[in-house]
């Protein structure tokens, strides 16, 4: 008579891990299907250790993926605001149950490598996604990379997926649920971040600003809510961008007052889309001078 296989629930963190712009945030929000990390072209968008909660199943087999975006570890960054980064992804690696290493499916890179090095040599809950193969010439060409990436570490998985284009994202969620323990989950089914409202529109008004500044503006700027006031029929929020010198400020807010206001009118409706009502929003430029580097403002902007 064959036994019977008995269903449990599983949960577990899982920390996505990489170099900077290798696309940790837009993986994890094709993971989860919702907004819940911004993301951008640019390097190091991510600062904050942000939770993504995917639940699949029913009881008594459950299964409560909670992922990790870290801010992209890199090399010599210099600033307090760069050091809290690197220290808060570290921190990652050791706290979770399975570790998503993300790489550009097109091969290894000295980033890829430092990366590499902070990784226990022992541990065998580390999956390698080889993302981006939409922008591969033909898919064959992951062949030679994964031979390469498996001699490199022993993985416990190494799956090709397409964040961008949600390929594979099925196959990726399979080899990490095979990872994790068991145990009943910690957040509400319905529920797919830790973060509130605020830090959300926060978050989506400094994507809009990094997006739009392009190369023009250094990292030296930062999102807070001063004010947000809500009814039934609408949300109003007053919102400033901080920058370190008195000379960024013309630069966000542009001839006549134009970045500012296209960077809030694309807040705005991700805001509007996210709460379901009509917003209000009123951004305004202020001068933090040096706050990278000045514990106590990196305190009050939740970077500790």
């Amino acid at each position: 008579m064959q036994e019977q296989v008995r269903a449990v629930a599983r949960t577990g963190l899982v920390a996505i891990v990489g170099r900077p712009n290798v696309g940790k945030s837009t993986l994890l929000n094709a993971l989860v299907g919702e907004r819940v990390s911004i993301t951008s072209r640019k390097p190091q968008t991510t600062r904050e250790r942000v939770l993504g909660v995917l639940t699949r199943g029913t009881r008594p087999a459950t299964t409560q993926f909670i992922f990790v975006d870290t801010p992209g570890l890199q090399r010599g960054g210099r600033s307090l605001l760069a050091q809290r980064m690197n220290r808060s992804a570290r921190a990652a690696l050791a706290e979770v149950d399975v570790v998503v290493f993300v790489i550009d499916a097109h091969g290894w890179r000295s980033g890829d490598e430092a990366v590499l090095e902070l990784l226990p040599s022992d541990r065998p809950n580390i999956v390698l996604a080889l993302n981006k193969t939409d922008t591969l010439s033909h898919y064959e060409d992951i062949l030679p990379v994964l031979q390469d990436s498996a001699g490199r570490y022993p993985f416990a998985a190494l799956v090709p997926v397409s964040a961008e284009r949600k390929r594979q994202l099925d196959e990726l969620l399979a080899e990490i649920e095979k990872l994790l323990p068991e145990g009943e989950p910690l957040f509400d089914g319905e529920q797919y971040t830790d973060r509130n409202l605020r830090f959300l529109a926060a978050e989506l008004l400094r994507e809009k600003a990094f997006r739009l500044l392009g190369d023009e503006l250094p990292y030296g700027i930062a999102v807070t809510i001063e004010r947000w006031s809500e009814t039934d029929s609408q949300l109003e929020i007053v919102a400033g961008l901080l920058v370190e010198r008195e000379s960024h400020k013309p630069i966000v807010i542009g001839a006549q007052g134009a970045k500012l206001r296209e960077i809030g009118r694309l807040a705005r409706a991700d805001i509007e889309a996210l709460v379901g009502k009509p917003v209000r929003l009123e951004t305004w430029v202020r001068v933090r001078r040096g706050w990278t580097d000045d514990a106590r403002a990196l305190k009050s902007l939740g970077y500790d």
